[in-house]
């Protein structure tokens, strides 16, 4: 299988007229973490020749799981076809597994997409549109093991390119996956001019961004703070894949 992972990663080539007009969307959703959208947005609404759409399920005003509110430009309905579909997770992505408008939506869109994009446990909402079968996946790491009920072969890398599809790990992974996407559709170049533009140079205080990296009472605090959230989110994977 041909898949690329890490950033930064060989050179991909650009298959896209520049003289094409991309339409880039993302959906957003209550409850989804804001920056799985408004990462992959500040780098996304950049790219030369495009138009970059926010897409809900109707128009009314969006809260992430900390009470920042958004506004959607169009609905399901009025989305235009889509070059790029960008899903972001989230707590809220529990709340919308199961809601066959939003996951009809994201199967439509991809299957007419040119790449689609999930960031964090978005990969879980691409699975329950039936779009991991069989395919190289990433997500946040609390949920990667989750990744096989849906079919996939789970990697453990920030960022994973199989195709047209693009997976992001946790939350700020989003940044990154959005410059390679951005080199894939206009070239490198491109996308180091965003990076430099938004002075994309991370220099994180702590080493802690990864459980292999984190001291151990850390690593033990975070899991026990996500329990619930976990045990919720695989009963519903389960109910969902018939695998219980």
């Amino acid at each position: 299988m041909d898949y690329i992972h890490t950033m930064p990663a060989r050179a991909l080539p650009v298959s896209i007229p520049y003289d094409h007009h991309l339409h880039i969307g993302a959906i957003i959703f209550p409850a989804m973490d804001q920056i799985d959208f408004t990462g992959p947005f500040e780098v996304l609404c950049r790219v030369p020749n495009s138009t970059f759409h926010i897409i809900a399920r109707d128009l009314n005003p969006v809260s992430d799981e900390h009470g920042l509110l958004f506004t959607p430009e169009i609905t399901f309905r009025e989305a235009p076809p889509l070059d790029v579909l960008i899903v972001p997770g989230g707590p809220g992505q529990i709340g919308v597994m199961e809601d066959d408008d939003t996951i009809s939506f994201i199967r439509d869109c991809a299957a007419g997409a040119k790449y689609v994009f999930s960031v964090c446990t978005g990969a879980l909402l691409c699975g329950a549109a039936g779009l991991l079968k069989g395919r190289v996946w990433t997500t946040h790491w609390a949920s990667h093991h989750l990744l096989k009920e849906f079919g996939a072969i789970p990697i453990d890398e920030r960022v994973v390119v199989d195709g047209k599809f693009i997976s992001a790990a946790g939350v700020t992974a989003g940044l990154d996956g959005a410059l390679r996407l951005v080199a894939l559709l206009r070239g490198e170049e491109a996308a180091q001019q965003i990076q430099l533009a938004i002075e994309y140079q991370p220099e994180p205080p702590f080493d802690s961004g990864t459980p292999e990296r984190a001291p151990h009472s850390v690593l033990f605090k975070a899991r026990a703070a996500s329990r619930h959230l976990m045990e919720t989110r695989q009963e519903q994977i389960k109910r969902i894949t018939g695998s219980i």
